[in-house]
């Protein structure tokens, strides 16, 4: 810590030389130095502000200086030294010995907060607008006062991009709110008006508290800047519960689109489906561990690696859990729902014995990671973002496939009527493999998803069953259109009940609501058409 402040110092004693050769209009003076390094917080802050304000260079080099502890004070005097040792005077830049008897300038967090601020405040006029951007999202976490508003004021004359000004025009409300001119506070707070953040709520909350504003006419304004405010931070939240829904019904979606083929096709009660879903976010740790090892610099695209490796690995056990176990018991629901459940059992112990009972880490890469702010209350991330997209291309993709392929046509015709397939030539035993194993391999997409928004574990899937069947008896058995429906739905409803009760009485609201769903209509959402189906 002490070597990354050395540097800080180092170059701040390089920019004062540079500044030094070239003086600005308004140079930083002996007095204005003494006034930033000594005496009370609030004159200190005060002479900081003007001196910034202004322009000069040397201003910023002190705070630099003073945030790294490098600065000593002797009188009317103020030095900063170097890591090298190296000493020169605040003001001139000149090179000086320190004399003996001279103090460390101190600074106590509220004059660090402020240091930082005028640092940040310098910025504001930086040629590049990543760096102004910047100043101002730091500005607006610090508390404002007046004495910034010169700079503030200054950055704005200067500033063309339009949200940029916005956001100073924020910030020089934010300091006019608590004026003295009354006339210049209620301007403050039709600007504030026009905010849909957080903080200004509070902050005009705090302005209608006690202490606060005393004028009749603008606590009327701060009211009414108030409400609006609130408004759209409601809306925001309004948003953020249906984004996290429609994530969360992607997520089942994904899970529930295999089990409706295969549910729907064999009618197998498949217990042990979340746990293809779980090899597939297995295998995704496989893969980003191979990639991590052998490609490191390749690591980001280890996740495009992962959805064929996961697919195929899943459709494999799901092909062996098919011909071994589950062929011999069609027609046995009973069987076939204990025969799965066990299976599920057998492969969580396999996944503990390769890979321990712990959660193991997936990590997302660098294009999953962060978020886009929508607005001040809600940052949609990228890793949501990209499932509800990855669930919308999967879903296409087997839509195309059961529609417009030869293998679709006779998944169709088996779910439909099987014996009426059966006499025109469908193999029906070879569609039930390649069904199943497709259906396996949709679950292990589900785990490549589910590995970037959660941990990997090997009850990883004993979340997901029993809301996947769910998703697939309201939707209507085998109808890929009422899987989404009742997925995307079930997702947003989850949500919207958690946050009014909780997420406990949420689910016990949901299943209710189901129950009495399918009291009402038992077939689902879309009725399976066919002989059978109306049989």
């Amino acid at each position: 810590m002490r070597s990354l402040a050395s540097l800080g110092t180092a170059a701040c004693l390089a920019l004062l030389a540079l500044a030094a050769l070239a003086p600005p209009a308004r140079a930083l003076t002996p007095a204005q130095a003494t006034a930033i390094a000594s005496g009370d917080n609030d004159s200190r802050i005060a002479a900081l502000n003007a001196a910034v304000a202004s322009g000069d260079a040397r201003a910023a080099v002190l705070a630099q200086a003073l945030l790294d502890g490098a600065v000593k004070v002797r009188g009317d005097d103020v030095y900063l030294v170097g890591a090298d040792g190296r000493v020169v005077d605040a003001a001139s830049g000149a090179a000086v010995p320190v004399p003996d008897d001279a103090d460390d300038a101190s600074s106590n967090n509220r004059m660090r907060g402020a240091l930082e601020a005028a640092l940040a405040g310098a910025r504001l006029v930086s040629s590049d607008v990543a760096v102004r951007r910047a100043a101002i999202a730091e500005l607006a976490k610090s508390p404002l006062d007046e004495s910034q508003l010169a700079l503030v004021e200054k950055a704005l004359a200067a500033e063309t991009d339009g949200a940029l000004r916005s956001g100073l025009e924020r910030m020089r409300a934010t300091i006019l709110v608590t004026s003295s001119d009354r006339t210049k506070r209620l301007a403050a707070v039709a600007e504030l008006a026009r905010s849909s953040r957080s903080a200004v709520a509070g902050l005009l909350q705090e302005r209608l508290g006690d202490g606060g504003e005393s004028d009749a006419e603008v606590r009327a304004a701060l009211q009414q800047a108030l409400g609006a405010v609130r408004g759209r931070l409601a809306w925001g939240e309004r948003l953020a519960v249906f984004f996290t829904g429609i994530s969360l019904g992607s997520v089942l979606l994904l899970v529930a689109l295999g089990l409706a083929i295969t549910y729907g096709l064999m009618g197998v009660i498949n217990m042990a489906h979340g746990e293809l879903m779980m090899i597939g976010a297995y295998t995704t740790y496989v893969v980003q561990n191979v990639f991590r090892s052998v490609w490191p610099g390749a690591f980001d695209a280890y996740v495009i690696a992962a959805i064929p490796a996961a697919f195929l690995v899943s459709a494999a056990v799901g092909a062996l859990l098919e011909r071994g176990v589950i062929r011999f018991l069609y027609g046995r629901p009973l069987e076939t729902l204990l025969a799965t459940w066990g299976i599920s059992l057998v492969l969580q112990q396999a996944v503990r014995s390769i890979f321990g009972a712990q959660n193991v880490a997936v990590e997302n890469p660098s294009w999953l990671s962060g978020g886009v702010e929508v607005m001040s209350n809600v940052v949609l991330p990228f890793n949501r973002i990209a499932i509800i997209a990855f669930a919308a291309i999967v879903l296409a993709a087997v839509a195309v496939l059961i529609a417009r392929t030869r293998f679709g046509l006779f998944v169709r015709g088996v779910t439909q009527n099987r014996r009426m397939a059966s006499c025109v030539g469908v193999d029906t035993r070879k569609v039930d493999l390649l069904a199943f194993s497709f259906g396996a391999g949709i679950a292990g997409l589900g785990g490549v998803a589910l590995s970037q928004i959660g941990n990997v574990g090997p009850d990883l899937g004993q979340g997901y069953i029993v809301d996947s069947f769910l998703v697939v008896v309201v939707g209507g058995v085998g109808q890929l259109a009422g899987t989404v429906a009742a997925g995307l739905g079930l997702g947003v409803l989850n949500k919207l009940l958690e946050g009014v009760a909780g997420a406990v009485l949420a689910k016990i609201a949901v299943l209710v609501l189901i129950v009495v769903f399918i009291q009402k209509k038992p077939s689902g959402l879309f009725a399976l058409k066919g002989r059978s189906a109306e049989a």
